[in-house]
């Protein structure tokens, strides 16, 4: 006979309950953390400003009910819209992702955690307006970079162990949860309700990877972050009105997310919460490339300068042999047809072709004017991928964290050039003095897309000075970004 199940309550499960005291009780004092934090939002906002070029993006964008406009809503940047914050973080979640150029944490699970701005911002952009509305005082700036900290190493500090794609899971899944939890405590949730929120993130529906591989790679990996993000806000607000939460959600036999989603596995920590994601954040600096590739084609850059110094062409090119690492091969190794830019920007061959032939890669040569010159694919046929042990190891060393590729190319007499090797890309915590003001320049270059010079000043002003930034009030930095 077996026996009954008990229905005594657990304690919240100790993931959870971790995750809530950082967020309730860890002090961020860190002045590298909040330096990397400040150069993270202005990357963050900037590529959502280039995204409102590209009408696949746009036309996913603004109210649920077209001229809605929500009284005391957040502000989207770049636009004239003011939405509830669940559609706003939707809305702002799915600029900053689209065209794959904002910041990337990589370990065993990989992702981008600035994706969490999307919710992280309209949160405190609505909770601000509400309060200068109640006469009270808005949120500032640096709560904006305290919780970007906190999302930051969530996400990051559990993806450092565990494979949600060895499960076929997409990493949103801690975009949601990070969302969750920073948002929660944003609008003055307890411990309590932080757990709850978290543990609502882990019991819904999570999103498959099907979307990111061959052969159905499609441009929901582009909004896939803000609809998680968005989902976060929501389930925050649940909370917040006392939803109850689900305390077992990860240990709960058959029903529980370790069991049901993760193979029956428990998480695995390499180290407790603090600031450590957020220093060591890769950003993506001079290539809008999955940054698997980022040294692939900063190796195709200089390459395609060596030809021209040897006066060769791309057509006295025989083979090229990119040697990489396991991640690199396992995501982006790709053969065959390319069906559309979500497509290519996950095909090393292609991100080291165009650069190759143009001596560039922009988020435009993704798309099908560019895409069609028969001379990609052509030389996409010549290249070929393999790991590389050391590199691999290195990739998940904690001391190094690099991301190497090496290239060598073989011309047509039989002339095979020097190996071209880069280890750590120009966003490298590693190359932190050169990247940041190539970084600053990417942000000057996507105001420059969206607003008028006066604009541009006012916002750069205030975004490249540390104090004042942190001590603005958040609804009076969205209301710079409205066109």
């Amino acid at each position: 006979m077996s026996s009954h199940i008990s229905n005594v309550r657990p304690e919240p499960d100790k993931v959870l309950a971790d995750i809530a005291d950082y967020v309730c009780n860890y002090e961020i004092t860190s002045d590298e953390a909040f330096e990397t934090a400040r150069y993270c939002l202005i990357d963050t906002l900037g590529c959502g400003l280039e995204a409102l070029g590209y009408p696949a993006c746009t036309k996913l964008l603004g109210p649920i009910v077209p001229g809605t406009v929500v009284p005391d809503g957040a502000r989207v940047p770049g636009t004239q819209f003011q939405l509830d914050p669940v559609q706003a973080a939707f809305n702002i979640g799915a600029m900053v992702r689209w065209l794959d150029f904002n910041d990337t944490w990589l370990a065993a699970e990989w992702g981008h955690p600035s994706d969490n701005l999307g919710g992280i911002l309209a949160v405190a952009d609505h909770l601000s307006r509400k309060a200068v509305s109640e006469g009270k005082k808005p949120l500032k700036m640096r709560d904006v970079l305290t919780a970007m900290i906190k999302a930051h190493e969530i996400q990051g500090v559990i993806a450092l162990e565990n494979a949600f794609n060895r499960v076929g899971l997409d990493h949103v899944v801690l975009v949601k949860v990070a969302s969750a939890a920073v948002c929660t405590r944003l609008m003055g949730g307890s411990r309590e309700e932080v757990i709850n929120a978290v543990s609502q993130a882990f019991v819904d529906g999570q999103s498959l990877r099907t979307y990111r591989h061959a052969p159905n790679t499609g441009s929901r990996k582009s909004w896939a972050a803000g609809d998680a993000t968005s989902r976060a806000v929501r389930l925050a607000l649940f909370s917040m009105k006392g939803e109850m939460g689900i305390p077992g959600v990860l240990t709960a036999k058959v029903w529980g997310f370790y069991d049901a989603l993760f193979r029956g596995s428990e998480f695995k920590f390499q180290r407790a919460y603090g600031s450590y994601v957020m220093e060591q954040i890769l950003f993506k600096i001079s290539f809008p490339a999955e940054f698997h590739s980022q040294t692939a084609v900063e190796c195709a850059m200089a390459l395609h300068a060596k030809l021209k110094e040897f006066g060769n062409t791309i057509d006295d090119i025989k083979k090229i042999t990119i040697r990489t690492h396991e991640a690199a091969i396992r995501i982006i190794d790709k053969k065959g047809p390319l069906n559309n830019p979500a497509d290519r920007d996950h095909c090393i061959q292609f991100m080291v072709a165009v650069p190759l032939i143009f001596g560039r890669l922009t988020a435009a040569d993704y798309e099908d004017s560019i895409a069609a010159d028969p001379r990609i694919d052509a030389l996409r046929q010549k290249i070929t991928c393999t790991e590389d042990p050391q590199f691999t190891r290195d990739y998940h060393d904690p001391e190094k964290r690099s991301i190497a590729n090496a290239i060598t190319m073989e011309l047509q007499d039989g002339t095979i050039l020097p190996e071209m090797v880069i280890e750590y890309p120009i966003g490298h915590c590693r190359r932190r003095s050169e990247g940041m003001p190539v970084l600053v320049e990417k942000f000057r270059t996507n105001l420059n897309r969206r607003f008028p010079s006066k604009q541009q000043k006012a916002i750069l002003d205030v975004s490249l000075d540390q104090s004042r930034l942190e001590e603005m009030p958040v609804n009076e930095y969205c209301d710079m970004f409205v066109i």
